[in-house]
């Protein structure tokens, strides 16, 4: 059955957590984000914010700055969110400085370098398997 002329389809995520202390890339984000795959997007600018969201109801995806205002191991959410969690949300990093992620960490998801796209990295979260150029030049070459 084919879906009806003017009718949107139902977002692949529910609830993305954008963990951005910069807040036009925040803003950014977000208006991405509700124009591609996501029902519901709270933006935390520190760890702290987020940790409260945690709080309240788990996510479906994270996208994670790794230096925010409070701290500079922002990477640290997404192994976080495999101990505490039932399950893992969709994880991607959004950074100036990928190379700061430990290898480990980078493999829990796509890496995408500021500046970028915000439109391309939601692409990215949406399809769920697709990693970031970084991390699959990474694998090309490891």
């Amino acid at each position: 059955m084919s879906q009806k002329r003017g009718a949107k389809a139902k977002p692949a995520l529910g609830r993305v957590l954008v963990v951005e202390d910069d807040p036009v890339l925040a803003l950014a984000l977000e208006d991405a984000l509700h124009s591609g795959c996501a029902a519901d997007v709270v933006i935390c600018p520190s760890m702290e914010a987020t940790m409260a969201e945690l709080d309240k109801q788990w996510p479906d995806a994270m996208i994670i700055d790794i230096h925010l205002s409070d701290r500079d191991d922002g990477w640290a959410l997404a192994e976080l969110t495999g101990l505490i969690g039932t399950r893992r949300p969709r994880i991607v990093f959004s950074t100036g400085a990928p190379e700061e992620i430990p290898e480990e960490i980078a493999e829990l998801g796509a890496v995408f370098e500021k500046p970028y796209d915000p439109a391309a990295l939601v692409a990215a979260l949406c399809d769920g398997g697709q990693r970031g150029l970084f991390a699959r030049l990474r694998g090309a070459m490891g």
